[in-house]
Formats: C-alpha cells, sequence, structure tokens
C-alpha cells in the first residue's frame, strides 16, 4: 500500500536562533543542528519544498548586554547579521548531509551569502533545494516572526511551521500547570482574543490578513516536522 502524500507541498519552517543551542547557554550545539537537519532531510524526501527562516537569540544573547542603550536600529542590524551566521552554519551542515541549501540575504553581503531575489529563491524551491532566509527583513523593528510571515507570503508557502521547544500552545503554561491542555487548532481571532503570543502582533496580522495558517510544534519532538507535513495530529493549527 502506498504511503499517503504530504498535506503541504511548500513549507516556511520558523526556526529559533534559541533552537540551535540544545542545552548550551548560547552558540550553536553540533549534535542539535545535525538532529534538526535530520528532519528537515526527511520531509525533503516526501517532495516538500522547504524554506527556512532562522532567528539570531543563540548568538546576539552573548552580546545583548552590550547592546542596552545602543540605538535600537543599530541593536537590530546586529541581531541580523547573527542569523547570517546561523544560516551559513545550518546551510554547511544541510549540504553536508546531501541536502543542497542556498541562503539569501535581506541585507547585501555578497562575499559571503547570495542577496534574497524572490524569483531565485521560487526557482531554488522548485529544483528541490532548501532555502535559508537570513537577515530577517532587512529592516530594524522586525522580528524574524515577521520575516517568516514576509517570506511565507512571498514564496507561496502554504503554511508557516514556528519550531519551538513546546509540542503546540496550551491553555496555560504546562511547566507550572499540570492541568494545562494543549489546543489542537484555534482561529487567529481566537489566539489574538486570548493573547496567547503565538508571534509577534505584525506577524500574526500578516498570517492572518493573507490567510496563511501557522502551525506550533516541537522541534525536539523525533518525527514531529514529518507528522505536521503528513497533515497528523501535532502541535496547534492557527488558521483564518
Amino acid at each position: 500500500m502506498p504511503e499517503s502524500q504530504p498535506v503541504h507541498k511548500r513549507i516556511l519552517l520558523k526556526l529559533s536562533g534559541e533552537a540551535l543551542m540544545g542545552d548550551d547557554q548560547f552558540g550553536i550545539n553540533r549534535d542539535t543542528i545535525v538532529r534538526i537537519v535530520d528532519e528537515v532531510a526527511e520531509v525533503t524526501r516526501l517532495g516538500v519544498e522547504v524554506a527556512v527562516v532562522i532567528g539570531g537569540g543563540n548568538i546576539f544573547r552573548g552580546v545583548a548586554g552590550g547592546s542596552v542603550g545602543m540605538d535600537r536600529a543599530t541593536a537590530d542590524y546586529m541581531g541580523m547579521l547573527a542569523t547570517v551566521m546561523n544560516a551559513l552554519a545550518l546551510g554547511d551542515t544541510m549540504n553536508k548531509a546531501g541536502l543542497t541549501a542556498r541562503v539569501m540575504s535581506a541585507i547585501a553581503i555578497e562575499q559571503v551569502v547570495e542577496p534574497y531575489v524572490r524569483p531565485k529563491a521560487l526557482q531554488y524551491l522548485e529544483e528541490g533545494k532548501v532555502v535559508i532566509f537570513a537577515a530577517g527583513t532587512g529592516n530594524p523593528f522586525f522580528t524574524t516572526d515577521t520575516a517568516a510571515a514576509l517570506r511565507g507570503a512571498e514564496i507561496g508557502a502554504q503554511i508557516v511551521l514556528k519550531a519551538t521547544k513546546v509540542d503546540g500552545v496550551y491553555t496555560a503554561d504546562p511547566k507550572k500547570d499540570p492541568s494545562a491542555t494543549r489546543y489542537t487548532k484555534l482561529s487567529f481571532d481566537e489566539a489574538i482574543g486570548r493573547n496567547l503570543g503565538i508571534m509577534d502582533a505584525t506577524a500574526f496580522a500578516l498570517c492572518r490578513d493573507q490567510k496563511l495558517p501557522v502551525k506550533v510544534f516541537s522541534i525536539f519532538k523525533h518525527g514531529a516536522l514529518k507528522r505536521v507535513v503528513m497533515g497528523e495530529d501535532e502541535g496547534t493549527l492557527v488558521y483564518a
């Protein structure tokens, strides 16, 4: 009997910089990044086209103390450069694992990575390459969540997958409240009304306006990414 087909053909995976730390205090944990790449490789073998937006908290956290009192735009540009470092590490690990990754940056650093050009990104995805979007939106005052919503809409992704340390959105903090239950699905309006803080307001509004669903799941749960693209009950779906 043939294996069922993925329900999502093209996805935008949002990874926080912190996801790369594993149990370390900052930086990139080698075992963790290899395991994340293995999860991505598994879904690409199913024919799913994967784009990634990566944050920079694991690197920027180490210098964040020095940014206190700094101009906000300057601090944000530092954060963008941290995402470029993460994207290079992720792309290198993917290439070593047999995937073909392309890093595209929203700010021009052409000696290091190629600039983000939408038609080129679409071409790469259609060729089966993994596209990693670095440097957020290229503008200060916008988070990498907003970059994920923006790039997801631009490339025609069917869903934004927000990878976290928790396997979904809960009624309360499951670490503090043992009676907390996981939402299977929520509308954008319900999530906003309950102030669940899934993404920042700009990202959330963009996804809602573009009718781009968001799935929150744990990247640390083995096989969770595959279960999400196969449409199984994993994580929490937020829909328009």
